[in-house]
């Protein structure tokens, strides 16, 4: 599941499922879903997208501004993200692709523009009773 939120000059995207990777990918959705209405975007061309962090959090950030640049590199929209993240010592790694194609303005209807994702009200957890995960941060926009 993913949603966006209000936030006074800027807005909040917000991830769930049931592992930590299910929630980064509902949380680029919910990235997507502010600029243009994923549903529309087919899924015709796949980017790889790596990063890493010293923990979850950060790691969160590094894949959304990824995915941003990957989408302003290629003027591209994506609608369905693959991941997997790996502990190492220290860091976390993310191996993962964006799914989508290019930006047609008449078809994807674009939205509001992100700038980037923020540390603003950054968290990722593990919700205690549903034993969700939970992925969301504030986007500059």
């Amino acid at each position: 599941m993913y949603e966006t939120f209000e936030h006074k000059a800027d807005i909040g995207v917000k991830g769930t499922g049931d592992n930590v990777e299910e929630a980064f990918q509902e949380a680029a959705k919910a990235l997507f879903s502010v600029e243009v209405q994923v549903l529309n975007v087919e899924p015709k061309t796949k980017i790889k997208i790596r990063c890493d962090a010293s923990n979850l959090e950060e790691l969160l950030v590094e894949w959304l501004n990824a995915l941003l640049a990957q989408a302003s590199i290629h003027n591209m929209v994506f609608s369905s993200f693959s991941l997997k993240i790996n502990a190492k010592d220290t860091q976390y790694e993310l191996d993962g692709f964006a799914v989508g194609e290019k930006l047609n303005v008449k078809k994807h209807k674009p939205g509001i523009e992100i700038k980037a994702a923020t540390y603003s009200q950054l968290k990722v957890y593990q919700e205690l009773e549903t034993k969700k995960w939970v992925a969301q941060c504030i986007v500059d926009v």
